[in-house]
């Protein structure tokens, strides 16, 4: 349930002081539960020997992330997932946190590491038993066996259960024959495997006694202590990559290679000596995900560090934009910041919004991951839950890392193009985060199916009568939005108060209804869609979900969008401090309502909002981000990142020194008097100055001279202005004058009353008929 927090005053209309982020205790609640872990992560990070360093070659990139990983082990950074019988501290959640903070040293560094830990090891530690732990977990948390996970083939990376990697038992041997039938059953894309790994946990198909029993995971030695691939083992190095060049990816094949029966990891399925086959998980299907979901810590941490490469981007930006200026618009002698710029604030503080929301979205996965794996609420429900919230999170936040880091790197124009303020090579290294762990695009769908079969579940319980309750209640609820009869009465109660509709819409109540409605209503409908699949044809059932799919994928994202948005919301209850928690709620009403903004056609086309409420949105974010705007460095302060952390120039203030440096350049010029004028259009040449012969100017003579000119510049200017000021004045009186005329009535000037006579009237009894004005002579001659 959401936790309602006071709505802080509209400041607009009040006479309070401008509330003050507490950025110390804020850092905290952002840090989290393991917030001790992150700073020790982060001090170890000082050192210089775990920074990414650019201009390698990948080969000697490669190379220096193996010794970073050394580094790591004699830190201990690594073992906090183990049991503590294999030298770790069983904290799951710890570890996790750990690992994200590597992102802010080397990003090749931390997926290196995912390999050999998150993966690899973490395959032997939830795929295996205590037999297996005891053989080889040592050896994997001191490094000394590097591992790769070999699960995604040429052919298959998102269809798992369709690879085509075979492991077949002969139970005269008691072995396993691990064998690749065809090319696009090779193994691809995987770490550690074109140069460093010695063994590797390989997914395949296990068949005995001519039963396939789906895919399950051996432990299969493929290097010599040399680094020669042992007989029957191949493979090909992937070579320089799109990013995360320190790690060395590559392909693996196997033909005919035996391991003994005893390296089938086989927590959830077993073959005995004789090749008989028993599992404590029945069905074939829900055996898969189980052991597929003892795995989902790769989207645990992919999602965390997500969250923190959008920290560290936002920081460099925010900083420089708050330092850099360009263009004069309010003033002759000096540029607006860039960060004053409504365009700018509306590039930049939206996605410091969402980022908050991935922050305490990504804080409860976290705990939920930590609970179950840590063995204090592992039950079925909670690992489906978990998986599901992984997959929905995972999805978003890397979506959003790509997008906010190229917003970031466009802000800081070319600075940011440089490779030494990070943006650029950031960029690359997170590309790959949208893929592995998952395709995003599936993970959603896989998001989508749970949403539809809760649904399904929630209407198994139900009696027919309360169905027909149901579908005559959606009608109705149809024709209400449908027809316009919402939208005319929220169109009534706003008639004439802009506000009104701004406080309909600034209400956390409010936003919660429309993002949950929209969730709900399109689940609904997708429901509604694919009912008739359940009586058809496999073939045609397969095709009217095709035709539901980008609904479907849509129908997750706004899911995952609400889940991030109830997060936030809770998280506010965190927050003690009365002006943080103001400023907060601020940027959480900034990231709903651009959610709501974003979607604004669909709310407006099933009648959830008025037209008038629809245009009051864009209004009142630019108003939400203006208050923000004094706040946004203390927002980003508030992640607690280092300079060392960083590694930016532009964040280091550097620009604000060579914005000081200009203008101090034009205050002296300006105080001596030497300054140029700008030209104003044609002028006359100044004549050389110097101490020559007679006829020649002095120095000081000519600096007299463009004194001179620039007096007549404003003297000109102000004749300008009067002579305009007098033909506005003019121009009602000539109307009037032609009117009379043509009515036959043509006043003479001289009868007029003092107060109707013009200044030009005046001057032409003054200096007689067919003279000029004095004034508009003075003028003309000026």
């Amino acid at each position: 349930m959401t936790t309602t927090v006071d709505r802080p005053a509209d400041t607009d209309r009040t006479d309070h002081p401008a509330p003050a982020v507490d950025v110390a205790a804020l850092g905290e609640v952002l840090l989290g539960r393991w917030a001790g872990i992150r700073r020790q992560t982060r001090r170890m990070l000082l050192d210089e020997r775990l920074h990414q360093q650019e201009n390698l070659t990948y080969q000697e990139h490669r190379e220096r992330v193996l010794g970073q990983l050394h580094l790591l082990v004699e830190h201990g950074a690594m073992s906090r997932g183990l049991p503590e019988e294999y030298g770790g501290h069983n904290d799951p959640g710890g570890n996790v946190s750990g690992f994200e903070e590597l992102l802010l040293g080397d990003p090749s560094m931390q997926i290196k590491a995912g390999v050999q830990w998150g993966l690899f090891g973490s395959a032997v530690l939830n795929l295996g038993t205590e037999e297996h732990h005891r053989r080889w977990l040592a050896d994997i948390r001191d490094l000394r066996t590097p591992g790769v996970f070999a699960m995604t083939e040429i052919g298959h990376g998102s269809d798992v259960a369709s690879i085509g990697t075979t492991a077949t038992y002969d139970p005269a041997t008691e072995e396993f024959e691990i064998h690749t039938p065809f090319k696009a059953a090779w193994k691809d894309y995987l770490g550690n495997a074109a140069v460093h790994g010695r063994a590797a946990v390989v997914f395949a198909q296990l068949v005995t006694l001519g039963v396939n029993h789906g895919v399950h995971a051996f432990y299969v030695d493929i290097r010599d202590e040399d680094g020669r691939f042992l007989p029957g083992v191949g493979g090909e190095d992937d070579g320089h990559k799109g990013g995360l060049n320190g790690i060395d990816n590559g392909r693996l094949h196997f033909t005919r290679v035996r391991v003994p029966r005893t390296h089938l990891l086989d927590k959830y399925g077993h073959v005995a000596a004789d090749g008989s086959y028993s599992s404590p998980i029945a069905s074939p299907g829900r055996r898969f995900f189980t052991m597929i979901g003892t795995l989902v810590q790769g989207r645990v941490s992919l999602d965390g560090a997500a969250v923190l490469a959008n920290k560290a981007a936002l920081t460099i930006a925010v900083r420089y934009g708050s330092e850099r200026r360009q263009f004069n618009a309010s003033s002759d002698v000096q540029e607006e910041v860039l960060l004053d710029y409504q365009q700018h604030q509306r590039r930049l503080l939206p996605r410091l919004a969402e980022t908050y929301a991935m922050n305490f979205a990504h804080q409860e996965l976290l705990d939920k991951y930590d609970a179950v794996f840590s063995g204090r609420e592992d039950t079925d429900e909670n690992r489906q839950d978990l998986e599901t919230l992984a997959a929905a999170l995972k999805a978003l936040s890397t979506w959003s890392a790509l997008e906010t880091v190229q917003e970031c790197r466009e802000a800081c124009g070319g600075a940011g193009f440089l490779t030494k303020n990070r943006l650029t090579s950031l960029r690359h290294d997170l590309d790959i985060y949208a893929t592995f762990e998952g395709d995003n695009t599936v993970l959603l769908q896989l998001v989508a199916k749970r949403l539809l079969s809760d649904w399904a579940d929630e209407f198994k319980q139900v009696d027919v009568g309360v169905m027909a309750r149901y579908v005559a209640g959606r009608a109705t609820e149809a024709t209400f939005h449908r027809s316009g009869l919402r939208k005319l009465g929220q169109a009534f109660r706003d008639t004439g108060d802009v506000r009104r509709s701004v406080n309909a819409l600034r209400e956390e109540s409010a936003q919660h209804a429309l993002l949950t409605d929209r969730v709900e209503t399109m689940v609904a409908e997708i429901a509604e869609n694919l009912r008739p699949s359940a009586k058809l044809p496999r073939a045609e059932a397969a095709a009217l979900f095709n035709e539901n799919q980008h609904r479907i994928i849509a129908t997750a994202r706004a899911h995952a969008e609400l889940l991030q948005w109830e997060a936030f919301t809770r998280g506010l209850a965190q927050v003690e401090d009365p002006g943080t928690r103001t400023v907060l709620t601020w940027l959480r009403d900034v990231f709903g309502l651009r959610l709501i903004e974003k979607n604004l056609a669909w709310y407006l086309s099933y009648g959830r909002l008025s037209m008038r409420r629809g245009r009051s949105l864009d209004e009142y974010i630019d108003r939400l981000l203006a208050r923000l705007r004094p706040h946004a460095l203390d927002l980003v302060a508030a992640f607690e990142l280092a300079p060392e952390h960083l590694r930016a120039e532009i964040a280091t203030g550097i620009e604000a020194r060579r914005q000081e440096e200009a203008a101090e350049h034009y205050r002296r010029l300006r105080a001596s008097g030497d300054a140029p004028v700008k030209e104003r259009g044609p002028r006359r040449e100044p004549a050389t100055a110097g101490t020559g012969p007679e006829g020649e100017r002095t120095a000081e003579e000519a600096k007299e001279e463009r004194r001179k000119e620039r007096r007549a510049e404003k003297q000109a200017e102000r004749r300008t202005e009067r002579k305009h000021e007098r033909r506005l004045e003019l121009k009602p009186r000539k109307v009037a004058a032609k009117r009379a005329a043509a009515a036959g009535s043509a006043e003479d000037p001289a009868a007029r009353a003092p107060e109707d006579r013009s200044p030009a009237d005046a001057a032409a009894e003054t200096a007689g008929a067919g003279s000029p004005a004095p004034a508009v002579e003075a003028t003309q001659q000026g």
